[in-house]
């Protein structure tokens, strides 16, 4: 029997469904075992990928880490384990770029089991069913009820920003990667940003995504987060009212949902020995039938197109999918080099700290260029 350790993140959605695959008597007969430890989801977001690889045979990783994962020679590329023509199969099937965003220094590093991105949640029945499009709708919505949420703990303040640049015409650091984005747009995000968070509740100032969603599913002083990572698990909660997801806001109708790809990978680590029962599990839970059929009944977030335009999942969970497909097709990803997750922890906090303090937009925008710079340079970029 082989065994090995591996580590995802602590939630319905990272968790049920890989548990429950493990638990199958079928995987138990392949003489494979897979024991899933959790870490909460601000570890997911912030630990070193390299010490958890020296621990665990298989990771739950999020994109950005791949460059640090690289640096520290610490993960198995799919090409090694998979071959090419497979992995190019499964990026083929994948909604948005999912698979894509794994991909780093001419590999991937991460089977995408989980696809997300920011999209908008709205507690219909408090706005008479009434969903804005563009972000000039949601700041008419928030100086009308004062009931619109920023997420802005943890990395989420410079994710919200990126994102809005993107609904702006600008995804940051896409045209030159040594520019995060020009000050005109820069100024115009913050400066929107600063005008909602004057607004946002406080009772979630403080919550992630999932405490946000929590929230607004059992109080009625948030009606609309305009992005969110998507979490189908609300909406159809066991507690509390069901959220409605939709596409992340545009700057104009017709114009790009801006958002930020979320989603987690599972990465092999160098110490884990490939064996084929190994290949065939992982390859089994990026199947068509598991995606379409396991891991959606085990509270699971597929990463196949083909499950998020089944209209049996679609009936199952509110139509989260296909009302928020556009905007996943669409995701901005992320930088990847290494450095790039120490940068968004400090932007995060400058960003916050500048709305605390109603700081002017050309010295906070200077200072997250610098900054960004800084933690490329720092990483080997140049």
């Amino acid at each position: 029997m082989q065994r090995l350790e591996a580590l995802t993140w602590d939630h319905p959605r990272g968790y049920s469904a890989l548990a429950a695959a493990a638990r199958l008597q079928a995987f138990a007969e392949s003489g494979l075992s897979i024991a899933w430890d959790k870490q909460p989801l601000e570890g997911f977001e912030s630990h070193p990928i390299a010490d958890l690889c020296a621990r665990y045979d298989l990771v739950v990783l999020d994109h950005p880490h791949v460059g640090e994962a690289v640096a520290g020679e610490c993960l198995r590329p799919l090409e090694e384990v998979f071959g090419a023509q497979v992995i190019a199969r499964i990026e083929a099937d994948c909604i948005g770029p999912s698979l894509a965003s794994y991909r780093f220094a001419g590999s991937h590093w991460a089977l995408p089991l989980d696809a997300a991105t920011q999209v908008m949640a709205c507690r219909t029945d408090l706005t008479d069913g009434f969903t804005p499009i563009t972000w000039d709708e949601v700041t008419a919505l928030s100086a009308l009820t004062g009931k619109v949420a920023l997420s802005l703990a943890g990395p989420h303040a410079i994710l919200s920003f990126l994102s809005i640049a993107a609904a702006y015409g600008e995804p940051p650091a896409a045209a030159d990667p040594d520019i995060l984005v020009s000050r005109e747009t820069g100024k115009a995000v913050y400066d929107l940003m600063l005008d909602l968070a004057s607004r946002s509740p406080l009772s979630v100032r403080e919550k992630n995504p999932i405490g946000i969603l929590q929230h607004m599913a059992l109080h009625d002083d948030v009606i609309l987060c305009p992005l969110v990572y998507g979490y189908v698990n609300y909406a159809a909660p066991e507690q509390g009212r069901p959220i409605a997801f939709h596409n992340a806001p545009r700057q104009m109708t017709g114009g790009r949902p801006g958002s930020t790809l979320g989603g987690t990978g599972i990465g092999i680590s160098r110490r884990c020995p490939v064996t084929p029962e190994l290949k065939r599990h992982l390859l089994w839970l990026m199947s068509p039938e598991v995606q379409i059929g396991f891991i959606p009944s085990h509270q699971g977030q597929p990463s196949l197109r083909a499950a998020w335009q089944d209209a049996g999942v679609n009936a199952r969970w509110g139509r989260f999918y296909e009302n928020t497909a556009e905007t996943l097709e669409a995701a901005y990803v992320r930088p990847r080099h290494n450095g790039y997750i120490a940068f968004q922890t400090r932007a995060s906090a400058l960003l916050r700290d500048a709305i605390d303090t109603c700081a002017s937009a050309p010295g906070i925008i200077d200072q997250l260029q610098t900054m960004y710079r800084e933690h490329r340079v720092a990483g080997g970029e140049r």
